[in-house]
């Protein structure tokens, strides 16, 4: 059990952000796996940067900082993998996608929203913000 009685919800953060890369760590290993060796080094490459990111910017170290700011790092590395993963399949008009197909991506940013200003602390209003 850690100090402060928070281990769930560090169990929560870094397993459901690693979980949400799981599809690229397996699409970087099948790259490797046919031979396409540049392909799915890129994919290994950003599968670190995004253990990286969830575990550099996780709440319980920078616990004033607002969560929403802790999140943004960790989505540009996952919206970097979508591009990734269009480029290995031959791009939008290979895989039959146009410009609308990324709506598709709109409800992934909702945790932006909903986490608003809150903190690790618990704090609903930024940090020296005034009452």
């Amino acid at each position: 059990m850690t100090q402060d009685g928070r281990r769930g919800e560090k169990i929560g953060w870094t397993v459901g952000w690693t979980g949400g890369f799981a599809w690229l760590f397996a699409l970087a290993c099948l790259q490797l796996f046919q031979g396409h060796l540049r392909q799915g080094l890129a994919g290994l490459a950003l599968s670190g940067a995004a253990v990286f990111c969830i575990l550099a910017f996780a709440p319980w170290r920078h616990p004033t900082t607002p969560l929403w700011k802790l999140m943004v790092p960790i989505y540009l590395v996952l919206f970097v993998a979508v591009g990734w993963a269009v480029w290995i399949y031959g791009g939008f008009r290979t895989l039959g996608l146009d410009a609308w197909s990324l709506l598709w991506m709109a409800p992934l940013l909702i945790p932006l929203g909903t986490s608003g200003r809150r903190t690790w602390q618990g704090n609903d209003a930024p940090p020296k913000a005034a009452p």
